[in-house]
């Protein structure tokens, strides 16, 4: 009779050990998504192996949770900047348009032809022109067309792809058969911006690889890196911010503006946490399987 009840209490006691093991477990998971939460860390995931069903899908919506925060807070910085892109070119278009116009009609009088004037009024004509033209590329952002979304093989337009970058080893292990939903001229266009990215960097080698991820997301995710020039540290937060580059004559748009296309096909582009396969830069781009 004792013998049956210290077995008794055994068990019991066993249980609650593994109940309060698994509550603290739960506690440390909750903690750390709220820590990558709180540090805008929307790629955080954890792991859903050895949990109960109702635990497993509770972490499967957090996970999910985070990836939706994620695509939100991109879409409204690129929102952002766009509206502030339409604002700034609007103003400066309406100041440099007339001191162009001016600037060419003085140039044209007989009285500043070859006289001290005339190099200080082509500067001004000069200065005045390249602003319009600049101004005139970030219009870009703003003009966008919708996308025209249909099936896309995905194997096809990255063949493409590097077709056009013969120059470049390409390593693509991606499934020929794999189709994505997407406007295939937009994401050909994202494709061939990582690749000029790239060549500008001094890149040899591209690698485009298809990421594993869980069965549940309706996303498809690319690894896109190279083995050209490393981002700097101190330029990773800005690398997606309209108008930010770091090359003598860059607009900055090309990457602000490849994500803006992605997003409005529904899917992302971002910046790699770590480079894989011998690659200094790497990207990580999203795009709805059809």
């Amino acid at each position: 009779m004792w013998l049956f009840i210290i077995i008794i209490i055994g068990i019991a006691g066993l249980l609650v050990w593994c109940l309060i093991r698994r509550q603290h477990s739960l506690k440390l998971r909750a903690h750390l998504m709220q820590e990558a939460i709180r540090n805008r860390d929307f790629t955080f995931r954890l792991p859903t192996d050895g949990l109960l069903p109702g635990e497993r899908a509770m972490q499967q919506t957090l996970n999910q949770l985070g990836e939706c925060i994620r695509q939100q807070v991109n879409q409204n910085e690129v929102e952002s900047w766009e509206s502030l892109t339409r604002v700034l070119t609007h103003e400066i278009m309406n100041a440099a348009a007339p001191i162009t116009s001016i600037s060419q009609t003085m140039l044209g009088r007989h009285d500043v032809k070859n006289s001290p004037l005339e190099p200080g009024i082509q500067a001004i004509y000069d200065t005045s022109r390249h602003l319009s033209d600049f101004v005139a590329n970030y219009r870009k952002m703003t003009e966008l067309e919708r996308p025209v979304l249909a099936d896309v093989n995905l194997f096809s337009l990255v063949d493409d792809v590097c077709k056009a970058y013969p120059h470049l080893s390409w390593e693509v292990n991606i499934p020929a058969d794999i189709i994505v939903r997407a406007d295939a001229g937009m994401l050909r266009q994202v494709l061939m911006n990582l690749a000029k990215n790239a060549v500008e960097a001094e890149a040899h080698t591209m690698v485009i690889e298809q990421v594993e991820q869980s069965a549940t997301t309706q996303l498809l995710t690319l690894y896109i890196g190279n083995d050209g020039l490393p981002i700097p540290a101190e330029n990773r937060q800005s690398l997606f911010v309209p108008f930010f580059t770091t090359k003598r004559g860059g607009s900055g748009i090309g990457l602000s503006l490849s994500r803006r296309m992605m997003i409005q096909q529904g899917g992302m582009l971002d910046l790699a946490e770590t480079p894989l396969h011998g690659c200094r830069v790497g990207f990580l781009l999203s795009v709805s399987l059809g």
